[in-house]
């Protein structure tokens, strides 16, 4: 290759990276989003158990599967969603009482949660929020008899991001026609099937080479490895990597600005729905600068309750190290994926274990 293409090479990928994409997002999603995600954390603050808060927040993130259809089918797919999550978070829960069980639990969930939504053609952020609830879930601190009551403050933050969902719609749908709802072709065993065995064995994989090395928390590997293999095409997985790693980068110098702070529980939670609100506005239309404060959120509503134990700095790099191995497992997944070659011998290979009647 010579200089000149080398040039034209590197000014293409430059031109994908730096793509702007254009949205007919209206403000009040992103807005509706922080209310979902903000006012658990706001309760929790006014009855000083910013803890429980923090989980019922991460169930206020439900909202985000909330789709441009008519009112009954988007209401009757965020409750399968809300209950979904919190299976999966209840799961998680369990798990974190067996450590040998972790790696399979997150694996078996991210197929079958992956199977489920491929087949009814939900569409983004996909089984991403659902398996980062079960994997936040298997390495947070908690005691056997703390399981139901955890597990009742996700489902609560679900129930409440549904109840603002239903305001929402009711008003945007007036400002709004909406989409039509995207008819159950029939299912495709590489679709359905296929993919989501990979992409739930390269969770598996990110997740057991990371308690390999150690990691202490190691949640946000299987999750950003999801958040990466999940891309429509190999060109959408390798701009979804570098958008993740670079935008983590500087997130976690945002994130270590903050942390320098003086925070308490009230402007913590503030601090938490403005974030909400500049990414739900972002995602659509450029992934990496999203990332940016996709990274401060996440370490926040998994570390929130316990900062100010640890040093900052040791955290922002074990989150940054932690992306880095995530994104590389879901690179690797990716091209697998999207490689007709592996499709064949192992899709092969899969179709023998799977009875006739049932492919």
């Amino acid at each position: 290759m010579g200089w000149n293409q080398f040039q034209v090479l590197a000014r293409n990928e430059l031109a994908q990276l730096a793509k702007f994409n254009a949205s007919e997002r209206r403000w009040q999603m992103p807005f509706a989003a922080a209310l979902a995600s903000g006012l658990p954390l706001l309760v929790g603050a006014w009855f000083d158990h910013l803890d429980y808060g923090l989980v019922s927040a991460l169930g206020g993130m439900l909202f985000v599967h909330t789709p441009n259809t008519p009112l009954h089918h988007r209401m009757s797919l965020l409750m399968a969603c809300g209950f979904g999550m919190s299976a999966c978070y209840t799961l998680g829960s369990i798990s974190h009482f067996f450590p040998p069980l972790i790696a399979p639990v997150l694996t078996v969930l991210s197929i079958l949660v992956t199977m489920i939504l491929r087949f009814y053609r939900v569409g983004p952020p996909g089984s991403l929020f659902i398996i980062m609830a079960a994997a936040i879930a298997a390495y947070s601190p908690m005691e056997v008899e703390e399981v139901p009551l955890m597990v009742g403050l996700l489902t609560m933050g679900c129930l409440l991001a549904a109840l603002i969902a239903l305001v929402y719609s009711v008003v945007t749908l007036r400002l709004q026609a909406p989409q039509p709802v995207p008819p159950l072709l029939p299912a495709s065993f590489d679709e359905v099937v296929f993919d989501s065995v990979v992409i739930g064995a390269c969770v598996g994989i990110a997740l057991v080479i990371a308690q390999i090395l150690q990691l202490e928390r190691p949640y946000w590997v299987p999750v950003s490895c999801l958040a990466v293999i999940q891309g429509a095409s190999l060109r959408a997985v390798w701009t979804r990597q570098v958008h993740r790693i670079v935008g983590t980068g500087v997130g976690l110098l945002v994130s270590w600005a903050l942390l320098m702070l003086p925070l308490d529980k009230w402007s913590l939670a503030l601090l938490m729905m403005v974030l909400v609100f500049i990414i739900e506005t972002l995602v659509v239309r450029h992934y990496g600068i999203a990332a940016v404060f996709i990274t401060p959120l996440t370490i926040f509503l998994a570390e929130a309750a316990t900062l100010g134990e640890g040093s900052p700095m040791a955290m922002i790099e074990a989150r940054f190290f932690d992306t880095l191995l995530g994104a590389l497992v879901g690179l690797a997944g990716g091209a697998c994926i999207h490689s007709p070659r592996f499709r064949e011998v192992v899709g092969g290979q899969l179709r023998r274990l799977i009875p006739a009647r049932l492919r």
